[in-house]
Formats: structure tokens, sequence, C-alpha cells
């Protein structure tokens, strides 16, 4: 059974920086790609970043030269560093396992709840 949990989410002022954390089980976890996405009210979740299995990243246009992602294989984990915040990057941040193809991301179907970014003016 794969499992997913969120993590690292909080309160912020614009401008300051957060690191969230996402640690996967019940999965092959070095022989997937991971993505972070985010969703707000009334809104489609959205993708903000993904890694490849190796290591390969790609990034949303809105959160590029300000977020990074990466992972550490051995702790079954991925990292979102989000730096710079600005108040539209409010939501709730995902992580989730995905098939890539053709450059693009499909997510498998495994969500965990999700950790709220919260990002004031």
């Amino acid at each position: 059974q794969v499992q997913l949990a969120e993590s690292g989410g909080g309160l912020v002022q614009a401008g300051e920086s957060l690191r969230l954390s996402c640690v996967a089980s019940g999965m092959m976890f070095s022989l997937n790609a991971m993505a972070w996405y985010r969703q707000t009210p009334g809104r489609e979740r959205e993708l903000v970043a993904g890694i490849g299995t190796g290591s390969q990243t790609n990034y949303a246009p809105f959160v590029k030269g300000r977020f990074s992602i990466s992972r550490d294989n051995a702790k079954n984990t991925v990292y979102l560093q989000m730096n710079n915040l600005k108040p539209e990057d409010t939501a709730v941040y995902y992580c989730g396992a995905v098939n890539m193809i053709g450059g693009r991301y499909f997510p498998q179907g495994y969500w965990g709840k999700g950790t709220l970014v919260n990002v004031s003016s």
C-alpha cells in the first residue's frame, strides 16, 4: 500500500522560505519519478515541480528560479525548497508518484493529505 506523508508547511510572510518534505512508503521509491502539486479551493491541482529517477528536474514557470525539488532515495523522501514565497503561493501542497511520458508528468493516483502553505503579504 503506497503511502505519502507531506510535512513542512506553515504560515510565513512574503519573501520568506519553507522546505517541504514528503516521505514515501509501500513503493520502490528510487524507481519512481516524483512531483509536487498544489491546490487552492475551487481550482484544479497543478504541477509545481517534478524530479525523475535520474534526478532530472522540471518546474512550472510560476516557481522557476524560486523553488527547488530534490530527492534522497536512502530516506524515501522528496523535498521542495521554496524561497522568496509570494501570497499567490498559498495552497495545499501534495507530493505524488508520477509517470513521465514524453516529458510530461502523469500522477499515479497516490496522494498524501497535503501540507498547507500560507503566505501573508
